[in-house]
């Protein structure tokens, strides 16, 4: 008789080809059709920017990490991530020292500060944008045009109310418009997000709610819709910001309402705040109120019940010699 060796091993004991390596992989790939859009609008600069962010978000990740004596994660993909997206948030004509600056904070300040991947609590790329806007107003809201034309991005446009026209919803698609260097063309990052939702890397209820939130508000204060999605980083946020593993609720329905959350912030932002485009903002905002939002969107579990404290019987009063009673029964 043959008997069977009983295996016992760690959890979990339900694996998956899924890595974070390959998922952070994959992020990158998905970015690859808004980074091709973006050399081909404003040249070679846009590619000077993105490879000076990513070379010195992965520098910075391996001194940091070689000072603290921790595993290397440069393999993995998180730092080359952080490296795109914060070049996608500048603007195309931002010098490369002030790019290398951003960098360098989004990952020492906003990253390895915290402890590294999965212990950062706001969104690194966001967070040194954040930084960069309040150190280098002047530089970090210079638009220009494909062409090399200083202008208005659609929604200062829209914000100031003035003579100058919308551009065109074909533009919006293109890209063809002023802008941070990677979220101008609508149409790259929508086939870099579906790619991210048919890999089941990201759910898609928080684009959907998030993108439709922004939508929809506009429409009730009376904007374009299409406009209000398609201008500015709302694409680049709903695909790829909100959607962070890390900095985001786990839960399904955490998703949804930090997404419904990150949508009304940026409406509120753009219709009633001094600056024109919200989606930053909103996102660092809702970050700080992700374990709030975990805790209470949190699912029981399965077969748990909910324990009911009996009820405090309060002590009959007893005969006292006194009037006011002892201690015992009050």
């Amino acid at each position: 008789m043959k008997l069977e060796v009983l295996e016992v091993s760690a959890s979990p004991h339900i694996r998956v080809g899924d890595s974070t390596s390959r998922i952070m992989w994959r992020v990158v790939a998905a970015l690859l059709p808004a980074l091709a859009v973006s050399v081909w609008l404003f040249g070679m600069q846009a590619m000077r920017v993105v490879f000076v962010s990513v070379f010195v978000s992965v520098l910075t990740e391996f001194i940091i990490r070689n000072a603290r004596k921790k595993d290397m994660t440069i393999g993995d993909g998180s730092a080359v991530i952080t490296g795109v997206l914060l070049a996608f948030v500048v603007p195309p004509t931002t010098p490369l020292w002030m790019v290398a600056i951003g960098a360098f904070c989004a990952i020492a300040l906003c990253k390895e500060v915290f402890g590294g991947l999965g212990m950062n609590i706001f969104n690194p790329a966001l967070a040194s944008r954040a930084i960069l806007l309040a150190a280098f107003p002047v530089q970090m809201t210079a638009w220009i045009t494909p062409d090399g034309i200083s202008c208005a991005t659609p929604l200062a446009i829209i914000k100031e109310g003035g003579a100058a026209v919308v551009p065109e919803t074909i533009d919006l698609f293109v890209g063809t418009i002023g802008g941070s260097l990677g979220e101008t063309s609508a149409i790259a990052l929508l086939i870099g997000g579906l790619y991210l939702i048919v890999s089941k890397v990201i759910k898609w209820e928080m684009p959907v709610v998030y993108l439709g939130g922004i939508a929809l508000l506009s429409l009730f204060l009376g904007r374009d819709p299409l406009v209000a999605i398609l201008a500015g980083g709302a694409m680049l946020g709903g695909f790829f910001m909100i959607t962070d593993m890390v900095t985001t609720p786990i839960t399904r329905m955490g998703g949804v309402v930090f997404a419904a959350g990150c949508a009304i912030i940026t409406v509120v932002i753009r219709q009633w705040g001094g600056y024109p485009e919200g989606v930053c903002y909103s996102i660092l905002i809702m970050n700080a109120l992700t374990p709030l939002i975990d805790r209470v969107c949190m699912p029981r579990v399965f077969g748990k019940k909910k324990v009911i404290a009996p009820p405090v019987l309060k002590a009959a009063k007893s005969n006292c010699a006194t009037e006011a009673g002892c201690a015992g029964c009050k």
